[in-house]
């Protein structure tokens, strides 16, 4: 597994190659936001770990490159600033997860742990999440042996949430991940869709629960 850190703070820099490095990862480090770039286009990495106040490129506009360049490597903004403007702003552009310094190590090693496991999960054809299994090939939900009755949008809703695996979505993720239909989709009708998803779901061990000015995230019954 080989991580990519964009930090321009050479003492954080190293003292994550070392912990990521004792973790069994291959570790690069580069400083700002055009290395970061030219990284991410040359090698394959399984994540990279993204300070937002860069020099000469903010961190925010590597993270529009890479997801406008259709680089789709899961991304951890690691970074000082913890405003919910940048919060959001993060995730509309296509950060994976948010978290701010100063941390715990044990934290960051586990959220790396996660992200990198959520991208091999995207990997699979069937998600498995409560008492349902989530076909991504038919777009099928099963109960058992039974397919649930799904409208195409909350379908569209619910595969964007699995293939999270616990991580936020605010709305404007959602919407995009309905983009093949032909009509516009608003925030209002993305409340909707996942207010109904709440009810068909509970019985199945399956609860979708929002985290306030930032988004949705779903939650299975035998998960912590």
């Amino acid at each position: 597994m080989r991580i990519l850190i964009v930090e321009d703070n050479r003492k954080l820099a190293e003292g994550l190659r070392t912990l990521l490095s004792e973790s069994g990862y291959a570790v690069d480090c580069v400083a700002d936001g055009d290395s970061a770039l030219s990284a991410a286009k040359a090698l394959d990495y399984d994540l990279v770990v993204l300070d937002l106040s860069l020099p000469h490129m903010d961190g925010l506009d590597v993270l529009r490159e890479l997801r406008s360049g259709r680089i789709a490597v899961p991304v951890l903004i690691l970074t000082a600033r913890d405003g919910l403007e940048d919060r959001i702003r993060g995730l509309d552009l296509g950060a994976d997860d948010y978290l701010t310094k100063p941390f715990e190590w044990g934290e960051l090693e586990a959220r790396v742990r996660a992200l990198i496991r959520r991208a091999k999960a995207v990997r699979t054809s069937v998600i498995e999440a409560g008492s349902i299994t989530f076909d991504l090939r038919s777009g099928q939900v099963l109960a058992g042996d039974t397919a649930l009755e799904i409208p195409a949008r909350e379908t569209g809703v619910l595969r964007a949430l699995l293939l999270a695996n616990g991580r936020i979505l605010s709305k404007g993720q959602l919407i995009e991940s309905l983009s093949s239909f032909d009509e516009d989709i608003s925030e209002n009708a993305i409340e909707q869709y996942v207010s109904r998803l709440r009810r068909r779901l509970a019985e199945y061990g399956i609860s979708i629960k929002a985290a306030r000015g930032l988004g949705y995230y779903l939650r299975a019954a035998d998960e912590k």
